[in-house]
């Protein structure tokens, strides 16, 4: 064996025993501060029309996001926020709480009325609306009494498959609150979680691309004209099947 083949077979020997004796060095660094430290935000408008907590993005299209304002219905941009266009003018407006798009199909959207952020001056909404072409067209499907829908959740694969958190009256009891599905697109609801009549839905989120898990989180909430009562006995979380209770919150 020539000399160098010697050499190279004796570093090559001695770097996998070391590979093996020792542990390589674990990185302890939180991966999100990492991902998240370049990230700058900054302003896309539009400049009037209040606060929003409820937007979403299309997974098809990189640059198509759509959010809802908090007196002003759904807009829509399809070129990440350059110009924004109102969608939803003619068939509703007013308070929106949440807004989804069907990652199966994305012509398909379903919008929540009443927004999600329980301040004093906040405002209501009627029930939840659904579009079949990208929001050329919208219809009402229900749920008009929760007042105000802070998530929606949509099957990865079936469009028709929903779940709905809704907060209810923020005022008062009532008992259109909890967490709704739909497995016909809308045309029927069923209630799966309920805690009681003054505890509504606060959060829906599903394990990414399983429709199997989710968790909710119930909120014992009463706003009056004076003052906000936070927590009660309904104040909880939830993981599917629905109504098995994880612990208080």
């Amino acid at each position: 064996m020539k000399p160098f083949c010697i050499l190279l077979s004796i570093i090559l020997f001695t770097f996998a025993g070391n590979a093996q004796g020792k542990k390589q060095p674990v990185n302890n660094l939180n991966a999100d501060s990492i991902v998240f430290s370049k990230i700058k935000y900054r302003s896309i408008g539009p400049y009037r029309g209040g606060r929003s907590a409820a937007v979403c993005g299309d997974l098809s299209n990189k640059n198509t996001f759509y959010f809802g304002a908090t007196g002003g219905g759904i807009w829509k941009t399809i070129d990440g926020g350059s110009n924004w266009k109102n969608i939803s003018d003619k068939f509703f407006g007013g308070s929106i709480g949440a807004v989804a798009v069907a990652p199966s199909d994305n012509t398909i959207l379903y919008a929540g009325a009443g927004e999600n952020t329980i301040r004093g001056n906040v405002s209501e909404g009627f029930g939840i609306w659904r579009t079949d072409d990208g929001g050329r067209s919208w219809k009402n499907i229900g749920l008009k009494d929760t007042r105000h829908i802070v998530r929606i959740v949509v099957h990865p694969k079936n469009p028709d498959i929903v779940w709905v958190a809704a907060l209810g009256h923020l005022f008062g009891a009532n008992d259109e609150r909890g967490v709704f599905k739909t497995t016909d697109g809308g045309k029927t609801w069923r209630k799966v979680l309920f805690a009681d009549n003054q505890s509504g839905a606060a959060e829906l989120v599903m394990e990414s691309g399983n429709p199997k898990t989710l968790y909710a989180s119930t909120w014992t909430v009463k706003r009056t004209p004076y003052s906000l009562e936070s927590g009660g006995a309904g104040s909880a979380l939830w993981k599917v099947p629905m109504g098995v209770k994880t612990g208080k919150s």
